[in-house]
């Protein structure tokens, strides 16, 4: 299937080097390429069609191509820093394509037996040679981690933010966790928060999901609420959080982009934020 989508010309590709994807001359979109403008690449992966008329037109093949090094001169964006400038196909893309890309990263061997794997079906399964049938049971497809993202919001009507022990002076962001084996997603926001900052949530209000390739989750958000109806003492673990504080809505307003960076326009944290502020604020990562 792939050989022949790379020998149409109608197919087109986007690029993939060093996590980063190769975009559009103008640097408005994500480029998409014939093949006949690409070296072949070290993975191919079939990303699907599109669905809607434009440029590609509806129905168009699309690839992924993903190098060692960049094949061809251009702009090459990051997902987390450019993609609030893609449009919602692009983007989409981008990460489609570079969670496959990170997952063949670190599958190339079976983790039952520890066989070399080979990419079949698009690049969509990984499986040791002469194991092609699913009936074997050794088809490794790939995985993706879901983790709880949440605004935790006080009595007072206040937000919680919060810096990690890694990140540098004025980063901020709210509190974020993997679901762990048997935990439901509000069960997983409870123990989060009351693990990082020692504080117990009751009402969990789901927000919306982002992929985040980074290297393969899924980010669920929430906006939770104290079970505590006035201020709440924040008490950070000092293992993950080196600090924790309830912010109001003015107080935040002054404070982002010159004594805070809220996270990127990208991320889900940032839509969670201004989902409870009611508006747009200053200040990126």
């Amino acid at each position: 299937m792939l050989d022949d989508a790379w020998a149409d010309r109608a197919t087109r590709v986007a690029v993939l080097s060093g996590g980063r994807a190769l975009l559009t001359d103008d640097g408005a979109g994500l480029a998409l390429l014939p093949p006949a403008a690409l070296p072949s690449p070290e993975l191919l992966l079939y990303l699907g069609r599109t669905t809607e008329d434009g440029d590609p037109p509806a129905g168009t093949v699309v690839l992924g191509a993903v190098y060692d090094a960049p094949p061809v001169p251009g702009d090459w964006a990051d997902l987390r820093i450019d993609g609030a400038r893609l449009s919602a196909r692009d983007a989409g893309l981008f990460a489609e394509l570079l969670g496959l890309a990170n997952w063949h990263r670190v599958a190339a061997y079976s983790p039952r037996t520890g066989a070399p794997t080979v990419v079949g079906r698009g690049g969509w399964v990984r499986h040791p040679e002469g194991f092609e049938s699913e009936a074997t049971g050794e088809h490794n497809f790939p995985r993706t981690d879901a983790a709880v993202i949440m605004g935790v919001v006080d009595g007072q009507d206040r937000l919680l933010l919060a810096r990690n022990q890694a990140w540098p002076e004025r980063r901020v962001s709210v509190l974020a966790g993997f679901v762990e084996p048997g935990e439901s997603f509000e069960a997983a926001v409870r123990r989060e928060v009351l693990e990082e900052v020692g504080v117990r949530v009751g009402d969990c209000a789901y927000l919306g999901s982002q992929p985040w390739p980074f290297p393969a989750s899924v980010m669920v958000g929430f906006l939770a609420r104290t079970i505590d109806a006035g201020a709440v003492d924040l008490v950070p673990d000092g293992d993950e959080i080196r600090e924790a504080r309830w912010w109001t809505r003015d107080a935040l307003r002054e404070a982002s982009g010159s004594e805070l960076l809220l996270p990127g326009r990208t991320s889900i944290a940032r839509a969670i934020i201004e989902h409870w502020y009611g508006g747009r604020l200053e200040g990126d990562w």
